[in-house]
């Protein structure tokens, strides 16, 4: 039997992504943040399908709703989301080229940020501009970089 190693590594880039969510920027770059958890998940999910799972995306949408001062739920329902169809078209995903793993991720945080638009629709929030689907573009193109550093990180402390 093998034991698993890492989970406190796998927690603490959570918590680096928590941090960068919550960040102080000027307002007119804040509208280009990342989804940075949502990115966390996506790779763990990818490379761990066995240790992390809709579990673990439900929790964290609900850090990032108490950290966004957002309805409590909307991006654990989102994040749920996202972290099953990650799981379930991972070992696709995992193969591809790195370009094409990063327009998955565009989709799948257009699927987030529709997941969150429709609840806040719900709740009776007006529609924002189309400035609201800047994260998806911005966590793509940020996906290469994210991806190429959780992997060294995974490979060098050898989490399993």
């Amino acid at each position: 039997m093998r034991t698993r190693q890492g989970g406190w590594i796998v927690f603490t880039t959570f918590i680096a992504a928590f941090v960068l969510t919550i960040v102080p920027m000027p307002d007119w770059i804040v509208l280009l943040r990342p989804e940075w958890a949502a990115l966390v998940l996506i790779y763990w999910c990818m490379a761990l399908p066995q240790r992390i799972g809709v579990g673990i995306g439900w929790i964290t949408g609900l850090f990032v709703d108490v950290l966004r001062d957002g309805l409590l739920g909307q991006h654990a329902l989102a994040f749920g989301f996202i972290a099953y169809v990650t799981l379930h078209l991972h070992r696709r995903v995992r193969v591809f080229p790195i370009w094409q793993q990063a327009a998955s991720v565009l989709i799948l945080i257009i699927l987030e940020q529709m997941l969150i638009l429709w609840v806040k629709g719900i709740s009776g929030q007006s529609p924002q501009s189309w400035t609201y689907w800047l994260p998806s573009a911005t966590s793509m193109l940020i996906w290469p970089p994210v991806f190429i550093l959780l992997r060294k990180i995974r490979r060098y402390y050898r989490i399993t």
